[in-house]
Parts: structure tokens; sequence; C-alpha cells
């Protein structure tokens, strides 16, 4: 036996015979405490109930002197003193049953992670886990084949190593919880595009901020994309190109940039006895192969240097003709890479179109791998730029066609003086149109005009044009007045298909006594602007269009022209636009003509036309004529003295202006009128009383006079007039004729010029 159970048996021995004695609480707790130094000692259960039994039999058990049973007593302080240790016994039952359930707890969580890692690994897409500082601290497998790190590696810090610097810039993986698309460079150098997901979590032991995400390769589908959108802006940028150069101009560039080529070069051939005429897209100027410096040998080409709106003389070495020419002959959507059976390829050489006059050469910045990614995207490109191409040349034989129709039908003719007239074809000038204007001289001095606008646009419309043009000139040379003239227009447009409707402003124009007469069968209504007046509307002789009602007889009305008034018949192109109110745009139009009242009948059809352009341009075809009324006689009467020439100068100006003088015209009688005052000036009162210079000037249908008259004395010209005196001869010169009568009293100088018809042709117009 030990002293340890020796000492606690004598303890126990002593407390329990006090209990005996003397049962209460105190000797109760005295046993609890015996029980916990059992519990510390290692005293165990059944050394501690041997002894207290063996206690009971030395001691005997009897009653107790309060006449309590001694054996009960004895029970009690006994399960007092087991109390402690039933207690330490029950925790450690319960604390083994708690690390049993951490250990089947773990083993389970143990089985959770092995079953997890073998569902990340088993994914198709790449996994990944991010901390909160952005460093990857789990990937799977196939993140690894997807980027080319894998686990063995992580952590990946940022930044990332697949991170592609040059590239726009992207959300790093786990530093935000979105979905896109990302491109990176794979471990082996390749360029990939990556579709990103990811979700963010809060770790509940530490409330840290993590980022779980998938990802999965999108290469095809983005470059299939690219390759739709890179058609797509070609097809978009070459859709309103209406001529080979606009398509190569637009179209080059933008197949550059969509291919990564550093140059776009096409030859094409006009024929066979001519070089390539080569157009060039480039971000800087050609300095290798393909396109050589200005001394080599092959002859110089025009280019169309497209970059910056340059252009230059290049020439083409003979490796790149020879590409360009094998290019050519070859079937269409036929595509090579230069130089042929290597792995990477300076840039590709293809036919343009199917017609074997043109071929395209791409050039890359620097060698590259072709993908059948590439390839396909190479096809679709060019085979747009061909349709655009071939649909451009197409354009061009059609307009060129059309407008060669158009003018022959329009003109030319001569238009007698003061007179402008303007056809403007719609954008583009496709199509030919029904617009047709006409100016005749009538035998009696009067001058017809007819302006008239066919229903539809097209061959057929212009078809109809020809014919009632035709007519009217007819009518009007065999002496038809205005309302006579569409009367009888009505019978020839109901036999003519597609005349219908045809409006018409027929109009007769006296210049000698300043009068107009027109009839107006459903056309817009001439406007007429007088010196210092706003213009106005003639609304009189309206009635129906051509070949629509039978009516008894056409309506006709007279207005009178004041001196330097303006005229203007046109077709309703000029006025009607889509969303504006046609009453606003008479406004403008007479608005116009009151500003310009003094410029040339060319100048005023210009600014007017200038004026009422809608942005986009006309929808419908313009045609218009002008006409400027003969202004009212000049008459100067002024000092004879140098100071005045200045202001002489000015007045006659402005009314050669009005009077419609051309302006070559308008400076030659300026000079010559300047000349004869100034010789009155200078010479007609030399030595005598300062006299007064009258200055008249006159304008007729077809001459214009200029008088200038003094009351002074004539000087004949010495024999001799030395470096002056060469004024006459001047005058001479700049008129038709010049007539100086000093006979009576003081001098007159008449000078006269005949005003010239103006050859007007609808092909300087378009």
């Amino acid at each position: 036996m030990s002293a340890v159970l020796a000492a606690f048996r004598e303890a126990y021995a002593a407390a329990l015979r006090l209990h005996l004695r003397a049962p209460n609480q105190n000797t109760l707790a005295e046993a609890f405490e015996l029980g916990r130094r059992a519990l510390v000692e290692g005293v165990s259960i059944l050394d501690l109930t041997e002894h207290h039994y063996r206690l009971l039999e030395h001691d005997g058990v009897g009653p107790i002197p309060d006449g309590t049973d001694r054996t009960e007593a004895a029970l009690e302080f006994l399960l007092q003193t087991m109390a402690a240790l039933d207690v330490a016994t029950r925790g450690f039952l319960d604390g083994t049953r708690r690390y049993e359930q951490q250990r089947s707890r773990a083993d389970d969580l143990a089985g959770r992670d092995a079953f997890r890692t073998a569902l990340v690994e088993s994914l198709q897409d790449g996994f990944f886990v991010v901390d909160s500082q952005g460093t990857l601290i789990e990937v799977n497998s196939a993140f690894g084949a997807l980027t080319g790190y894998g686990p063995d590696g992580i952590p990946y810090a940022l930044p990332h190593p697949w991170t592609v610097p040059e590239a726009p810039r992207y959300p790093d993986l786990g530093t935000d919880a979105a979905r896109f698309v990302m491109p990176i460079r794979h471990r082996d150098g390749r360029h990939l595009w990556l579709a990103v997901s990811t979700s963010s979590l809060v770790k509940p032991e530490n409330g840290e901020r993590i980022f779980v995400g998938t990802l999965r390769d999108v290469t095809a589908e983005h470059d299939a994309q690219a390759r739709d959108q890179a058609v797509s802006r070609l097809a978009t940028a070459v859709g309103a190109a209406t001529s080979v150069v606009e398509v190569l101009t637009v179209g080059l560039e933008e197949l550059r940039r969509a291919v990564g080529a550093e140059a776009a070069v096409v030859s094409v051939w006009p024929n066979r006895h001519t070089g390539p005429e080569l157009y060039v897209s480039e971000d800087n100027p050609y300095t290798g192969a393909g396109v050589a410096p200005h001394d080599t040998q092959p002859i110089p080409l025009p280019d169309r240097v497209l970059h910056g709106g340059a252009e230059s003389r290049q020439v083409l070495d003979a490796r790149a003709r020879a590409l360009l020419d094998r290019a050519r002959l070859q079937p269409g959507r036929t595509m090579f890479a230069i130089p042929e059976g290597v792995t990477s390829s300076e840039g590709i050489v293809a036919p343009l179109g199917e017609s074997g006059d043109s071929a395209l050469w791409l050039r890359f910045s620097a060698p590259r791998v072709i993908t059948p990614g590439d390839w396909a995207l190479f096809s679709l490109l060019i085979g747009h730029l061909s349709l655009a191409v071939q649909r451009a040349r197409n354009f061009d034989q059609a307009r060129s066609t059309s407008l060669t129709l158009q003018r022959a039908m329009l003109g030319p003719i001569e238009l007698p003086p003061r007179f402008s007239v303007h056809y403007e074809p719609a954008l583009p000038p496709l199509e030919i149109g029904g617009d047709w204007y006409d100016v005749v001289r009538l035998e009696d001095g009067t001058i017809g005009v007819v302006v008239g606008d066919c229903v539809g646009r097209g061959l057929s419309a212009a078809v109809v044009m020809g014919q009632l043009r035709t007519a009217a000139r007819a009518l009007l040379l065999r002496g038809a007045g205005p309302a006579q003239l569409l009367a009888e227009l009505d019978t020839v447009a109901s036999r003519i298909p597609g005349a219908m409707c045809t409006t018409v402003c027929a109009a007769i124009l006296d210049p000698v006594r300043g009068l107009v007469r027109y009839s107006n069968a459903g056309h817009m209504p001439p406007v007429l602007a007088e010196p210092g007046k706003r213009g106005r509307l003639l609304e009189g002789g309206r009635a129906v269009p051509l070949a629509t009602f039978d009516i008894p007889r056409r309506p006709e009305a007279t207005t009178a022209m004041a001196p330097g008034s303006t005229l203007v018949l046109f077709t309703d192109g000029l006025v009607e636009q889509r969303n504006v109110d046609i009453e606003d745009r008479f406004v403008e139009l007479a608005d116009e003509l009151t500003r310009v009242a003094g410029q040339l009948p060319r100048e005023v059809a210009d600014s007017v036309l200038s004026r009422l352009r809608p942005v986009g341009g006309y929808d419908d075809d313009v045609a218009m004529v002008v006409y400027r009324q003969p202004p009212k006689t000049l008459r100067l009467d002024v000092p004879a003295q140098a100071g005045e020439l200045s202001g002489i100068r000015r007045a006659l100006r402005a009314w050669l202006s009005a009077a419609a003088v051309p302006h070559d015209l308008a400076v030659d009688l300026v000079s010559a009128a300047n000349e004869a005052c100034s010789n009155s000036i200078e010479h007609a009162y030399l030595g005598g009383e300062p006299g007064r210079v009258t200055l008249t000037a006159d304008c007729g249908v077809d001459t214009l006079t200029i008088e200038v008259t003094d009351s002074g004395a004539w000087r004949p010209l010495p024999a001799d007039p030395g470096h002056r005196g060469r004024g006459i001869a001047m005058m001479r010169a700049l008129t038709d004729h010049l007539d100086i009568d000093h006979s009576g009293p003081g001098t007159r100088v008449r000078m006269s010029v005949r005003l010239m018809a103006v050859s007007f042709s609808a092909a300087g117009r378009m």
C-alpha cells in the first residue's frame, strides 16, 4: 500500500466516524471533498468502497445516538464521497463521446475534400480560387491546360503570368465578381480568349473575401465574331461608294486594319497596252520589297496613296509585278501566301474580281503563321471587296451611259444674253430624270421659256421628257403662246405612254416691253424679284397637269417685269424637302433672290442652289432657268474733276452687273468709259471754267451702249503724242464700235458692244 493511499484511508476513517457520531451538512461536505481528493490522488472507486465497508465491519453497525439508522448514514457519506468521482467519470465519458464525434466528423470532412477534389478535377472548365490579394491559391488541371499554368505552380500572384500587357485593360482573375471575356497569352505563346465567370465568398472563420470562378476557351467563337464584325465593317464602308476609286479608298484602309496588314496594294490593268494603275493604303511609305525607288528600271506608275489623302508616284519592282500579274490571272477567290512553302508568310496575294484585270497584295508588318481562321477571314474580306469593285464598275458604266443620254437630251443650247440655266441631278446621279428646260429665241424678238417635270425617273421618264421637250420647242417656233402651247401639249401627252400628270410652265418674255406671259400646268410658280423688293410668286395662269382632265381652255397671265428684275423658273426638286413646309422653302427662295438681285444670272443660280440645298443633297433633280430684265438707263452727271472717276467706275460696274454683263466684258467697258471720262476731265476744260461730264449707259436686247459727253473744247491729237495719246486706240480695242462726235458744242463719245449669246451644255453642270 502506498503512503498516499494509507493517508487517504486514515482521513476517510476519521471523517466517517465523525459523521456517524453526528451526521450533518458539514460532515457530508467533508465527504465530497474526500471524493475530489480521491480523484486527484488516483484512488480508485473499488479501493474507496472496500475501505468503507471494512470500517463498518470493524466498528459495527448500530443506531446513532439520535435514533438514525447507522447503515443509512454510512451509505449517505459514501455516496457523497463518490459524487465527485461520478461527475469526473461522466465528464470523461462525455469527452470521449465528443472526441468520437469530432473524429467521425473529421473523417467525413476528409472524405468530402477528396470528393470535392475529384469533382473539381473532373470539370472541363478551368476552376480557380483567389484570395483577397488577387493570388490564385487553387486551380484544377483544366485551368493548366487552358493557360499553361497548372496546379504545380500555385500560388500565382499579381500580375498573373498569362496577362497580355499590350491588350486593352481587362479585370484580373479574382479582382471582381463578374462575367467577361479576356485575352491571355498561353505559356506556349499562343493568344487565346477565355470566358470568365467569378463569384465572391466570405470565409466564416475569419471574414476574408475570396473569389471562386471558372473559365473556358472561347477563342473560336471570338474569332468567328471578329470575322463577322470585320466583314460587316468592310461591307458598310464600301456600301455607299459609287466608284472604283471610292471603293478602294475606303475598302483598302478597312481591309488593312481588319487583317493587321502593314500595307494593301491593288493593281488594275485598264488595257493591254499600258501598265497597271496602283492603289496603295499603308501606315508608312514603302521602303521594302514590292514598291521600288524612283530610279529603278520599271516605268513609273500613277499611284493613289490613300493614307492621309496624299498622292505620290511610285514603281513596282520586278518581283511585285510578277506576283500581281500572276495573281490577276488566277481563278476567283484564289489566294496564296508569299513566299510559298514556308511556315511564316510575309503576306498574301489574290485576284480581285473575276475579270482578270486586277490583283490585291496584303503585306504583313512581320512574317506570321496564317491559321485556318485567317484564311477564312481573308476569303470573306477579299470576296466582299471584289463584289464592291465590280458593283462600282457597273455603277460607273451605268452612270456614264445615263449622264451621256441626259446631256444629249438637255443640250447644248445657245442662250440669249442675260440668261442662265442650271441642271443639278439628285445624288448620286445614276438614273436620268424627267426634268427639262428650254430657251428659244423667237423671230419677233421675244424669248420662249419652258420648264417641265415628268413623273418618275429612269429611261422611261427621259423618253417622255425628250418627246415633250421637242414638241414644246416646235410649238414655240411655230408661234404658239403659252396657253396654246400647253393646250396642244395636252394632246401630245395623251398619246405618249407615261406622260400623264407631267407638269409644265411655259412663258414668253418680251425684254423690250418688259412683260412676261405665262401659263402653268400644275407646275411650280415662277418667282419674280424686282430690285429693292421681296421676290414674289407668279401664281396666275394655273391649271391641272398635262393629260389629266379635259378643260375648255388653258389660262394665261401677263405680268410686268420692272427694269433689273430677276425671273426664275424651276422644277419642284428645288423647293420640296422631307419634313419641311414648302411655304418656308418659297420664303427662302424669295429672300435669296432679293439678296443677290445685283449679281449675274449664273451667280444667282449658284446662290439659290447653295442656299436651298439640303444637308444630304437634293432628293430630286433640279432644273432652273434664270433671266435678268435689262435695267433702266444709267445717267451720271458729275463735275469734270479727277476725284469723280472712282465714283463713276463703281456706279458703272454695279450697273453692268445688274445688266448681266459678263465680268470680263464689264472690266473692258469700265476701262473704256474711264478713259473717255478722263479725257474730258483733262482736256475739255483746259484753261477755261470747270465744266461737267455726263455718262449714259443703256442696255438693249443684244447691244449695250455707253455715251460720254462734255461741253468743252475738242483738242486734236498732236503729230507726236509721245508716251501718251493712246486713249482712243484703247477705247476702240475694248469695244465693238466707237464713234466720236466733236462737230457741235462739246464732244460726244459713243461706245457700243454686242452682247453675245451664251453656249450652255448640261455636261458642264453635272
